[in-house]
């Protein structure tokens, strides 16, 4: 250390000075400098006595009351955990100043400031792409399908079954399908070649039945009057009557089939026996040999497309974090209650971990400095606090000097 050179050149000085005037014609001004070096030399020694003494025997020679610090180690340690935690780093403060930062505006100005620079997008991006690409699908097919089985076997479809059903009565699926089937029925029937098909079937059937006596002889003379196209034309007339009254919500009949409907659909999805078998039937399904293979297909195809949309982010420097950034900070910015509730949470767990732990930062000093020899300690406290002690060596000298000339005079004056 520089101070230290320069407490040892103030002490030689003096030394040397003091020497060097005994040998010299003794006139006025030689008194007075070997006054003033005499003086500077003892306040010299007697301050590097007290410097040394803090941190070690001043020439290795156990004087009593010397290396303080080491003697009084433990009182230090103690001395220094006590100022810590009582003065410098007490727990009320630290919780006390926890509790009035505001934590998520902090955050939310580091971000920005972060994502502001294009370079930090772009590392952002080179390691979400990096994490992704080295993801191991192969290794995470196996265990994905035996968690997907674990899950499914684990739940009750019950009540997933009747919420699905009452969402779909909420949504008018039901009558959403039998207008499907209505319209479907209705275009099919309208076909000239279905109509054709609709008399030809039903011409068929009714040759095929037998009636004795006027029935009979009245039906095979309608059949003599009727073609495959006239019969066809009269059911297709007769089904989209049909179908036309169906598709008004007013019909009574519509209303009973819909009824009927909701009346299956509510007893299937009540039914424990149908949840069983569905679960069985979907862990049948994932167990599949082929579905681990599916599995991986379809995680590799999605890794493909994240790369992807990584790389074009790349190219256009990362914007779309931006653009994240500042959707997600208006859409906190409008709940402001919420976040409030949020941060206040986050402070509190902060604040009871700070309280929790709050002895540790003693007991990690203790451990530290237990970890020091003396050696170690002293050269630390040297390095630390040494440099300045060493001025009182050098001020030290320095007034012991003007003080030996002040004195030298009034001892000239008073002989």
């Amino acid at each position: 250390m520089k101070s230290r050179y320069l407490a040892g050149t103030s002490l030689a000085v003096m030394g040397a000075g003091f020497l060097i005037t005994l040998f010299l014609p003794q006139n006025i001004a030689v008194r007075l400098l070997q006054g003033g070096f005499e003086a500077g030399l003892v306040g010299g020694f007697a301050d590097w006595f007290a410097v040394t003494a803090l941190f070690r025997h001043p020439m290795g020679i156990p004087i009593p009351h010397t290396s303080l610090l080491l003697k009084n180690r433990n009182k230090i340690v103690n001395s220094l955990i006590s100022a810590l935690e009582t003065e410098l780093l007490n727990k009320e403060s630290i919780t006390g100043r926890l509790r009035q930062m505001k934590l998520f505006k902090g955050i939310s100005s580091g971000l920005l400031k972060l994502i502001a620079k294009k370079e930090i997008r772009l590392k952002v991006i080179d390691s979400l792409t990096e994490a992704v690409r080295q993801l191991p699908v192969d290794k995470m097919t196996p265990s994905a399908q035996k968690l997907l089985i674990d899950f499914v076997g684990k739940q009750d479809l019950s009540p997933m079954l009747e919420a699905a059903s009452k969402q779909a009565f909420r949504s008018q699926l039901d009558e959403k399908a039998l207008n499907f089937v209505l319209n479907f029925a209705g275009r099919w029937v309208s076909r000239p070649e279905n109509e054709y098909m609709l008399g030809q079937l039903a011409l068929s059937k009714l040759q095929e039945v037998q009636l004795s006596g006027m029935k009979g002889f009245a039906l095979q003379a309608m059949l003599g009057f009727m073609s495959e196209e006239k019969l066809g034309n009269i059911l297709k007339n007769l089904i989209q009557s049909t179908l036309h009254e169906l598709a008004h919500e007013s019909s009574p009949v519509r209303q009973r089939i819909l009824t009927e409907v909701r009346q299956q659909v509510t007893g299937f999805a009540e039914n424990p026996e149908v949840a069983e078998r569905l679960k069985t039937w979907i862990n049948d399904k994932i167990a599949a040999p082929g579905t681990e293979e599916w599995m991986l297909r379809k995680l590799e195809e999605i890794r493909d497309r994240v790369l992807a949309a990584l790389g074009q982010e790349r190219e256009n420097g990362g914007r779309s974090i931006v653009k994240l950034y500042r959707w997600t900070a208006n859409m906190l910015r409008d709940k402001e209650d919420m976040m409030a509730r949020w941060e206040q949470g986050t402070l509190s767990l902060i604040v009871k971990a700070v309280e929790a732990n709050y002895y540790r930062i003693g007991l990690l000093v203790r451990e530290n400095l237990d970890q020091l020899d003396d050696q170690s300690l002293v050269k630390m406290l040297e390095e630390k606090v040494g440099s300045d002690l060493q001025w009182i060596r050098v001020n030290g000298a320095i007034c012991g000097f003007l003080i030996g000339l002040v004195l030298t005079v009034v001892h000239m004056l008073i002989a």
